[in-house]
């Protein structure tokens, strides 16, 4: 399971050690790689996709990397976006106000929430 996430150049080394110990903790095998340059990363647990408590615990470890990420100053999507795997977690890094905007956005575009529907939500 990997998620791309986006930290300030200064604080990746932080961030992914941060990370490589929440896998440990829940007994998951990490790596991440990518533009580490540009502080864009994906951050990967390996898991047994046939294995339920893996996947139960790589979704643990995604969460805690969120706030990770958020608590770093960085965006829990790089460059392949929110979807479904990040739903609700835009809120870990925008403020009230920007959530609610971003609500108010997509309700004038999609009032009938027919667009993607589950997708890109702050919450």
């Amino acid at each position: 399971m990997s998620a791309d996430v986006v930290v300030p150049v200064e604080r990746l080394c932080a961030t992914l050690d941060g990370f490589d110990e929440v896998a440990r903790r829940h007994a998951l095998e990490s790596c991440s790689w990518g533009h580490a340059g540009e502080g864009n990363v994906h951050a990967t647990v390996l898991v047994d996709p046939a294995a339920g408590a893996e996947l139960d615990a790589a979704e643990a470890v995604m969460e805690e990397l969120y706030g990770l990420v958020a608590a770093s100053g960085g965006s829990i999507a790089g460059e392949h976006g929110v979807g479904l795997l990040k739903r609700g977690q835009l809120a870990r890094q925008w403020t009230p106000q920007a959530v609610a905007l971003h609500e108010q956005i997509k309700h004038v575009f999609d009032p009938k929430g027919l667009l993607n529907p589950g997708k890109k939500l702050a919450r």
